[in-house]
């Protein structure tokens, strides 16, 4: 199963979710495996410490065109919705930065005078955490797009029950790129108004792509108004809360030290049990109960 980690907005604790839930369910059997997919702020090898036994570079396709055959009919121009290629009177510009890779101007060139060559634009590195199973993505500076990375880093062979896919922070290209294909998402929030605006545009995204997802709330300070109210407001979402996290001055001292939450502070631990378990029955029925 894949089960991709993800938030509304950044700082609520995605990659502490994912690498202690990889952690902790890898210490019971399970085959468990962590993709750090924030590949523009990748973090997660700082916690899981993983030793790296391979690198490979990612080039994504962009065109070349051939001057010679080239008649600047425009049809590229056309074809093209990122403005990636531009018929000129003398000449046609690529702007590879600007390219997706779809290969539409290929397609509709008519003189055939378009191919592809590889831009190199970012890394994928593999390697074990005990184990777990690690991959983590970083794009080349200067790279304004990180999707291929992504997509490099989901096609990766893994042999695993479980896989943790950390998303980035946000509803952007990248997290969509993320969810793609996954069982699951796990939306971690905080309990502030900008926590719960950003969720519920989390909330909508999932839906859009018919995913199956339930939310945990980080840093929860029970005592008080304001968070009974945060909490009425939260029941009213269309998903189930499947753990609250308390604020903690243990944990945050665990966290600030780049270690394992789970292993150092038994109430982080014990938070997270719920989740496990129905992250295991849905192994087990090989479905996500949780449908919309």
């Amino acid at each position: 199963m894949k089960i991709v980690i993800a938030s509304g907005k950044g700082g609520t604790g995605k990659t502490t979710v994912a690498t202690n839930l990889a952690f902790l369910l890898a210490r019971e059997g399970l085959r468990v495996a962590y993709v750090d997919c924030d590949v523009e702020e990748p973090n997660g090898h700082l916690f899981l410490q993983p030793v790296i036994e391979r690198e490979w570079p990612i080039e994504k396709p962009v065109p070349v065109v051939e001057s010679q055959r080239c008649t600047q009919c425009g049809r590229c121009s056309k074809a093209c919705r990122f403005g990636a290629i531009i018929s000129l009177p003398q000449r046609t510009v690529v702007f590879p930065e600007l390219c997706h890779a779809c290969g539409g101007c290929q397609l509709a060139c008519p003189a055939g005078a378009i191919s592809e060559k590889g831009r190199r634009v970012g890394t994928v590195r593999a390697g074990y955490a005990g184990t777990i199973q690690f991959l983590g993505g970083e794009l080349d500076i200067g790279q304004p797009m990180s999707p291929p990375v992504i997509r490099a880093l989901k096609e990766t062979p893994l042999e695993a029950d479980l896989v943790f896919l950390d998303a980035p922070p946000g509803t952007s290209c990248p997290v969509v790129e993320t969810l793609r294909g996954a069982d699951m998402a796990l939306l971690v929030t905080e309990p502030t108004p900008f926590g719960l605006y950003d969720l519920q545009l989390a909330i909508r995204l999932v839906r859009a792509l018919s995913i199956p997802a339930a939310v945990i709330v980080n840093r929860v300070v029970k005592d008080g108004e304001p968070f009974l109210q945060w909490r009425q407001r939260l029941k009213q979402l269309p998903v189930p809360v499947w753990a609250e996290i308390p604020e903690s001055r243990a944990i945050a001292e665990a966290y600030s030290s780049g270690t394992i939450i789970a292993q150092n502070v038994p109430e982080f631990a014990r938070e997270l049990q719920p989740v496990m378990h129905k992250l295991k029955a849905s192994i087990d029925e090989g479905t996500c109960r949780h449908q919309w």
